[in-house]
């Protein structure tokens, strides 16, 4: 299995060595952007890992978020999209329909690019009704890196959050992860 992190504004800095990839937070709503976006995906770049972006999605207005998303997160082949599907600061979250919309928004605007849904297993077991997650599932439960408690396939699994949030990807090598990822 692969190796990764996943970043917001939080992580001032974070080290790369050892990563395959890093996921990067982009925006949220439609009005927040990551301050540290563009050092944060220098970073991951000079590392040569692969390069995800999240956006954490609100109910409501699922197109303009989108289409938010897309303005504010960079465009290069090879890049990963995922939307982050949890509760929100005021305790309300999108909805199973909004939750695909958005997917199939972000895969219709970036055709060339694997669009994924991250999750916890909570969210997962108890609010998805579909079991729709674009390109692949990346599962957050905190138990032993690569053994979530799902039956669903997954791409990446989000096994820790301390000190930092780390993830496993079910690749082989890098260069399957950025094959998969050239789509």
């Amino acid at each position: 299995m692969l190796h990764g992190v996943d970043v917001s504004a939080y992580q001032s800095s974070f080290e790369t060595d050892g990563l395959d990839f890093v996921f990067i937070k982009a925006t949220e709503g439609r009005s927040y952007v990551n301050p540290r976006l563009s050092e944060q995906v220098k970073r991951a770049r000079d590392a040569d890992c692969v390069v995800g972006f999240y956006h954490f999605l609100w109910p409501g207005n699922i197109a303009a978020q989108a289409e938010y998303f897309l303005s504010k997160a960079p465009e290069k082949a090879g890049d990963l999209l995922a939307v982050d599907w949890e509760e929100n600061g005021e305790g309300t979250r999108a909805s199973n329909a909004e939750k695909d919309s958005f997917i199939r928004a972000v895969k219709s605007l970036r055709p060339h690019h694997r669009v994924l849904l991250y999750c916890n297993r909570q969210f997962w077991l108890d609010h998805d009704t579909t079991s729709y997650a674009g390109d692949g599932l990346w599962i957050a439960d905190y138990v032993t890196a690569g053994k979530p408690r799902i039956k669903a396939s997954w791409r990446i699994h989000q096994y820790t959050d301390r000190p930092l949030d780390k993830d496993v990807a079910a690749f082989a090598s890098r260069s399957a992860l950025r094959d998969w990822a050239r789509c």
